[in-house]
């Protein structure tokens, strides 16, 4: 079987099971008594090593393989959970990364994972390091386990069986693992049951069976009139049945279970009781020493909700087809321009019609290119609460990581390269921003630092935000820094301002570490991130207060995008502003306009607003000034900020391409954040209205 073709489908699915992994690690941490969660973990660790094990990666396999074997102990009730096991399940996902890792880059996927696994056999064994506790395995006639308890209802029609003479079985069934066909061995095994008696409950549900949801064995409450030879013979002639076994349910039995039942809804009654009482009477919630789970990550579906789910209908698709799609309709989107213009020329009825119907058809496909492309940066946020864990603990901090924005869309090529720069920026803040516990305690902050994680749109951009509630960035220790290594004068450093200073942690080799450690002070992390950011052209700054914190804000284009604009002439040249940046349009007299301090003013609505000059700004061959009386002018905003941009004529409203200007034309234009082909032929500019009233 020839497995390279199969080699990036094993990629993807491997680092959505470890990310996956992940995650319920981090929620089970801050709920180690949910079992739902634990089934969770055990079913994408076990399907990880079955897809290792075909791809005949065996390191991964064996690994994963230990793995079940202590998840199958907690998920039975035999095992409690403690931060040695965490500690050990996290050091393994870990290696897991570093061998998928390895296969991407080519390797062989090979690793040493020999301590880990001891480590794992050990915790087997009952070696649990700490304050874990080894249960012993719940004492039960009919060796059920805790977690397939039946209801009053199903209890109560066993009970009536029983009595009316029927005969109740709790039966095992085994797959053979080399079956290939999991769930149409177990479809033969229910049809077998059905046609003999009823069966009350199975664990797995019958739907997550159907889904192949299941390890090799599956389990299930019957009742019947068949003899119980008869029904093991008849069970056993299915084919890749290993084993099946029957265990009779008899009257003390179900009384054992009722009893177990009993005992399991009072101490779940106890349990709500206690939490209502802790909910109506402590004022504020307590904060873990690592980043909680319930604020760390975004919202995800309850646990019972995503294990009884239907397989997602999704299909993966080559980035580089999705470029091909978009270009193409880029050009349908020119032509269509250009069609729009001719029959509003020509004003025959049929032609009209016709091209008004291909627009309609043509913006819902737009939409949908639109939305292929775009990935919510969730993808890339999901991989930092675990890191901001490993982080507090390593540092002997307290931090809460609160994500917000995380269903923020963003174009695939960015969301693939801004991963880097935001783990740097977060390393930073949890490292040199959050200060030590006792620091903070006596600075009257609470305990715990928070790290704000942020993402949202505006106009054409999109903005991701670090904010810490931390020391802030020491003006004179950095200014002090920057002089030592070179990066400015002593003169230069007089005259800058605050944020300019804040700007002065960017320079290559730059570090305020009093020491070196793996996780910073090696002068290398800021400077990589500004120039990886400039490069997706993209722009970061700092705001910082002394005490209070910092605030790193990313902003980002959103490239190769199609957007509404307004569309404008200068002389004969035609440019576009983004429609999301634009207040509104109007007039305004050139006697109006007044300079103060140098500087080109208008009052617009009971406040004062700068005045700009397209003209002047891109220096245009038909720059005109004062030919006429009155003129054009856009009114823009960004944030709370407003300015008014003088323009020669209004063309009207469009949807345009956006399409990058290569890297000859970087950063010669900076007010122009890319062009547009228009329906006559011509290119537009796109102006960057953020970059206008920076």
């Amino acid at each position: 079987m020839e497995m390279n073709q199969y080699l990036s489908m094993f990629i993807d699915e491997s680092n959505d099971h470890l990310q996956a992994l992940n995650e319920n690690m981090l929620r089970l941490e801050q709920q180690p008594e949910d079992i739902s969660i634990v089934q969770i973990i055990f079913r994408s660790a076990h399907t990880l090593k079955g897809m290792s094990a075909t791809m005949g990666f065996e390191d991964l396999a064996s690994l994963t393989h230990e793995m079940e074997n202590v998840l199958d102990l907690v998920r039975n009730s035999k095992l409690g959970m403690n931060g040695h096991i965490f500690d050990t399940l996290f050091k393994c996902l870990d290696a897991l990364e570093g061998m998928v890792q390895d296969i991407i880059n080519g390797g062989t996927g090979k690793s040493d994972v020999e301590e880990l696994v001891q480590r794992l056999k050990a915790i087997v064994k009952g070696d649990v390091g700490g304050s874990g506790t080894a249960k012993p395995a719940a004492s039960s006639s009919s060796n059920v386990p805790p977690s397939f308890l039946l209801d009053q209802f199903q209890l109560s029609i066993l009970s009536q069986s029983l009595e009316s003479g029927h005969k109740a079985f709790y039966i095992e069934v085994k797959v053979r693992e080399d079956c290939l066909l999991k769930a149409a061995r177990a479809y033969m095994v229910f049809d077998v049951l059905e046609r003999n008696g009823e069966v009350i409950k199975s664990y797995p549900s019958v739907q997550e069976i159907e889904q192949e949801q299941f390890e090799r064995s599956f389990s299930v409450y019957y009742i019947t009139q068949v003899d119980e030879q008869l029904l093991q013979d008849q069970l056993s002639r299915v084919s890749e049945i290993e084993s099946v076994e029957l265990n009779a349910v008899d009257k003390d039995t179900l009384a054992e279970m009722e009893n177990s039942q009993q005992s399991a809804d009072q101490a779940s009654k106890a349990k709500l009781e206690t939490a209502a009482t802790v909910i109506s009477t402590s004022p504020a919630t307590t904060v873990s020493p690592v980043a909680s789970a319930e604020s760390n990550a975004p919202r995800t579906a309850p646990a019972a909700q995503s294990s009884g789910s239907a397989a997602p209908r999704t299909i993966r698709v080559d980035i580089e087809r999705l470029d091909s799609l978009m270009n193409l309709f880029s050009e349908l989107l020119i032509d269509r321009v250009r069609l729009e213009q001719l029959a509003s020329e020509v004003k025959r009825n049929d032609l009209t019609e016709t091209v008004e119907h291909m627009a309609r058809v043509s913006a819902d496909l737009q939409n949908i290119v639109l939305k292929l492309r775009m990935v919510p940066v969730e993808s890339v946020f999901n991989r930092f609460p675990r890191m901001v864990r490993d982080l507090a603990k390593s540092l002997d901090k307290k931090v809460d990581l609160i994500i917000v924005g995380a269903e923020t869309e963003l174009d695939r090529t960015v969301i693939d390269e801004i991963g880097d720069p935001l783990v740097h920026l977060i390393r930073n803040a949890v490292d040199h921003g959050v200060e030590p516990i006792a620091e903070r305690i006596s600075l009257g902050k609470p305990e715990v630092g928070t790290v704000h994680l942020r993402a949202y749109h505006s106009g054409n951009h999109v903005f991701i935000e670090i904010e810490e509630d931390g020391k802030g960035i020491n003006r004179p220790k950095v200014l002090e820094t920057a002089i030592k290594r070179g990066v400015v004068t002593p003169e230069e450093a007089k005259n800058l301002s605050d944020e300019e200073v804040n700007m002065l942690i960017f320079a290559a080799g730059f570090s305020t570490a009093d020491k070196v450690s793996d996780i910073s002070g090696r002068g290398v992390g800021l400077d990589v991130v500004k120039s990886k950011i400039t490069s997706l052209g993209g722009h970061v700054s700092v705001h910082s207060t002394l005490g209070s914190g910092t605030r790193f804000s990313i902003q980002l284009p959103l490239t190769l995008s199609i957007i509404a604009a307004m569309l404008i002439k200068l002389g004969s040249e035609k440019y576009a502003f983004p429609l999301s940046s634009i207040v509104e349009t109007g007039a305004v007299k050139r006697a109006d306009i007044r300079t103060l301090h140098g500087n080109r003013m208008i009052e617009y609505r009971q406040s004062i607003i700068p005045v700009v000059s397209l003209a002047a700004l891109v220096d245009s061959p038909d720059y005109r000034d004062d030919e006429e009386t009155e003129t054009e002018m856009l009114i823009i905003r960004k944030g709370d900020k407003l300015a008014a941009i003088l323009v020669d004529e209004f063309i009207g409203q469009s949807e345009i391409v956006l399409k990058p200007l290569g890297k000859y034309l970087a950063g010669n234009l900076g007010v122009v954040s890319g062009a547009t082909i228009l329906g006559d032929g011509q290119v537009a500019l796109i102006v960057d209205t953020n970059a206008l009233i920076k």
